[in-house]
Protein backbone atom coordinates (compact mmCIF):
# COMPACT_ATOMS: atom_id res chain seq x y z
CA UNK A 1 0.00 0.00 0.00
CA UNK A 2 1.46 3.36 -0.94
CA UNK A 3 1.89 6.15 1.61
CA UNK A 4 -0.57 8.28 -0.36
CA UNK A 5 -3.43 5.77 -0.13
CA UNK A 6 -2.69 4.97 3.53
CA UNK A 7 -2.80 8.64 4.56
CA UNK A 8 -5.62 9.80 2.28
CA UNK A 9 -8.43 11.66 4.00
CA UNK A 10 -11.91 10.23 4.00
CA UNK A 11 -15.20 12.02 4.46
CA UNK A 12 -17.08 11.18 7.63
CA UNK A 13 -20.66 12.20 8.34
CA UNK A 14 -22.28 11.95 11.76
CA UNK A 15 -24.45 13.88 14.18
CA UNK A 16 -22.66 16.01 16.78
CA UNK A 17 -24.82 17.37 19.59
CA UNK A 18 -27.94 17.15 17.44
CA UNK A 19 -26.39 18.76 14.37
CA UNK A 20 -25.45 16.79 11.26
CA UNK A 21 -21.77 17.36 10.39
CA UNK A 22 -19.32 16.29 7.70
CA UNK A 23 -15.58 16.26 8.13
CA UNK A 24 -12.50 14.92 6.42
CA UNK A 25 -10.00 12.84 8.35
CA UNK A 26 -7.07 10.54 7.78
CA UNK A 27 -7.69 6.93 8.83
CA UNK A 28 -5.47 7.39 11.91
CA UNK A 29 -7.23 10.57 13.15
CA UNK A 30 -8.59 10.21 16.67
CA UNK A 31 -12.13 11.32 17.43
CA UNK A 32 -10.80 13.73 20.07
CA UNK A 33 -8.73 15.52 17.46
CA UNK A 34 -11.55 15.68 14.94
CA UNK A 35 -14.17 17.07 17.30
CA UNK A 36 -11.80 19.50 19.05
CA UNK A 37 -9.65 20.79 16.21
CA UNK A 38 -11.83 20.41 13.14
CA UNK A 39 -15.33 20.83 14.58
CA UNK A 40 -14.62 23.18 17.52
CA UNK A 41 -16.19 21.09 20.31
CA UNK A 42 -13.36 21.92 22.69
CA UNK A 43 -15.13 20.87 25.88
CA UNK A 44 -13.86 17.34 25.33
CA UNK A 45 -10.36 17.24 26.76
CA UNK A 46 -7.39 15.06 25.93
CA UNK A 47 -5.64 13.86 29.05
CA UNK A 48 -3.73 10.61 29.12
CA UNK A 49 -4.38 9.52 25.52
CA UNK A 50 -4.62 5.93 26.81
CA UNK A 51 -8.29 5.79 27.86
CA UNK A 52 -7.46 5.80 31.56
CA UNK A 53 -8.29 9.31 32.79
CA UNK A 54 -11.77 9.73 31.26
CA UNK A 55 -11.32 13.42 30.32
CA UNK A 56 -12.20 12.61 26.71
CA UNK A 57 -15.44 10.76 27.46
CA UNK A 58 -18.24 11.42 24.95
CA UNK A 59 -21.41 9.53 24.13
CA UNK A 60 -21.51 7.58 20.90
CA UNK A 61 -24.96 6.24 20.08
CA UNK A 62 -25.97 6.67 23.71
CA UNK A 63 -22.96 4.95 25.31
CA UNK A 64 -20.06 6.63 27.12
CA UNK A 65 -16.87 6.09 25.13
CA UNK A 66 -13.28 7.25 25.43
CA UNK A 67 -12.83 9.47 22.37
CA UNK A 68 -9.02 9.20 22.60
CA UNK A 69 -9.34 5.49 21.82
CA UNK A 70 -11.83 5.94 18.99
CA UNK A 71 -10.81 6.57 15.41
CA UNK A 72 -12.81 9.28 13.68
CA UNK A 73 -13.59 6.87 10.85
CA UNK A 74 -15.43 4.63 13.32
CA UNK A 75 -18.19 7.18 13.93
CA UNK A 76 -19.61 7.29 10.40
CA UNK A 77 -23.38 7.70 10.80
CA UNK A 78 -23.20 7.80 14.61
CA UNK A 79 -24.84 10.15 17.11
CA UNK A 80 -22.16 11.84 19.21
CA UNK A 81 -22.81 13.95 22.27
CA UNK A 82 -20.14 16.00 23.98
CA UNK A 83 -20.34 18.19 27.07
CA UNK A 84 -21.54 21.02 24.82
CA UNK A 85 -24.61 18.87 24.11
CA UNK A 86 -25.70 18.91 27.76
CA UNK A 87 -27.09 22.46 27.55
CA UNK A 88 -30.90 22.37 27.49
CA UNK A 89 -30.74 25.57 25.42
CA UNK A 90 -27.88 27.92 24.51
CA UNK A 91 -26.37 29.50 27.60
CA UNK A 92 -28.47 27.43 30.03
CA UNK A 93 -26.89 24.87 32.35
CA UNK A 94 -28.32 21.40 32.77
CA UNK A 95 -29.24 20.39 36.34
CA UNK A 96 -26.01 18.39 36.49
CA UNK A 97 -23.86 21.30 35.32
CA UNK A 98 -25.62 23.67 37.72
CA UNK A 99 -25.07 21.28 40.62
CA UNK A 100 -21.37 21.02 39.80
CA UNK A 101 -21.12 24.79 39.94
CA UNK A 102 -23.18 25.08 43.12
CA UNK A 103 -21.29 22.34 44.99
CA UNK A 104 -17.79 23.35 43.83
CA UNK A 105 -17.36 20.01 42.09
CA UNK A 106 -14.77 21.36 39.73
CA UNK A 107 -11.58 23.21 40.23
CA UNK A 108 -9.31 23.13 37.21
CA UNK A 109 -12.21 21.68 35.19
CA UNK A 110 -10.06 19.41 33.07
CA UNK A 111 -11.82 16.18 34.06
CA UNK A 112 -15.26 17.74 34.40
CA UNK A 113 -16.55 17.26 30.86
CA UNK A 114 -15.97 13.52 30.91
CA UNK A 115 -17.48 13.14 34.37
CA UNK A 116 -20.55 15.14 33.36
CA UNK A 117 -21.09 12.96 30.27
CA UNK A 118 -20.76 9.76 32.32
CA UNK A 119 -23.10 10.94 35.08
CA UNK A 120 -25.65 12.32 32.61
CA UNK A 121 -25.65 8.95 30.89
CA UNK A 122 -26.10 7.14 34.21
CA UNK A 123 -29.01 9.36 35.26
CA UNK A 124 -30.78 8.91 31.92
CA UNK A 125 -30.40 5.12 32.16
CA UNK A 126 -30.93 4.84 35.91
CA UNK A 127 -32.63 7.94 37.37
CA UNK A 128 -32.77 6.18 40.74
CA UNK A 129 -29.09 5.15 40.76
CA UNK A 130 -27.73 4.61 44.25
CA UNK A 131 -24.84 6.60 45.68
CA UNK A 132 -22.71 3.47 45.23
CA UNK A 133 -23.63 3.34 41.51
CA UNK A 134 -22.73 7.02 41.18
CA UNK A 135 -19.38 6.36 42.84
CA UNK A 136 -18.75 3.43 40.50
CA UNK A 137 -19.60 5.57 37.47
CA UNK A 138 -17.18 8.29 38.59
CA UNK A 139 -14.47 5.76 39.47
CA UNK A 140 -13.48 5.57 35.81
CA UNK A 141 -12.38 9.22 35.88
CA UNK A 142 -9.25 10.74 37.33
CA UNK A 143 -9.65 14.03 39.17
CA UNK A 144 -6.64 15.45 40.94
CA UNK A 145 -8.25 18.59 42.35
CA UNK A 146 -11.53 17.89 44.12
CA UNK A 147 -10.95 14.67 46.01
CA UNK A 148 -14.29 13.43 44.58
CA UNK A 149 -16.41 14.40 47.62
CA UNK A 150 -17.82 17.55 45.95
CA UNK A 151 -18.42 15.58 42.76
CA UNK A 152 -20.53 13.01 44.61
CA UNK A 153 -22.42 15.77 46.47
CA UNK A 154 -23.10 17.53 43.17
CA UNK A 155 -24.22 14.30 41.50
CA UNK A 156 -26.67 13.55 44.31
CA UNK A 157 -28.03 17.11 44.22
CA UNK A 158 -28.41 16.95 40.44
CA UNK A 159 -30.18 13.62 40.70
CA UNK A 160 -32.67 15.14 43.15
CA UNK A 161 -33.20 18.17 40.89
CA UNK A 162 -33.75 15.94 37.87
CA UNK A 163 -36.34 13.91 39.79
CA UNK A 164 -38.19 17.12 40.72
CA UNK A 165 -38.35 18.12 37.02
CA UNK A 166 -39.90 14.80 35.95
CA UNK A 167 -43.62 14.82 35.25
CA UNK A 168 -45.64 13.13 38.01
CA UNK A 169 -46.98 10.44 35.66
CA UNK A 170 -43.55 9.48 34.27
Amino acid sequence: MSKLSRDAEHEIAFTLNGRRVRARAEPRTLLTDLIRHDLGATGTHVGCEHGVCGACTVEIDGEPVRACLTLAAQVEGAEIRTVEGLEPSPGELSPLQAAFREHFALQCGFCTAGILISLDNLFRRRPDASEQEIREQVSGHLCRCTGYAPIIRAALAAQAAIREEEPADA
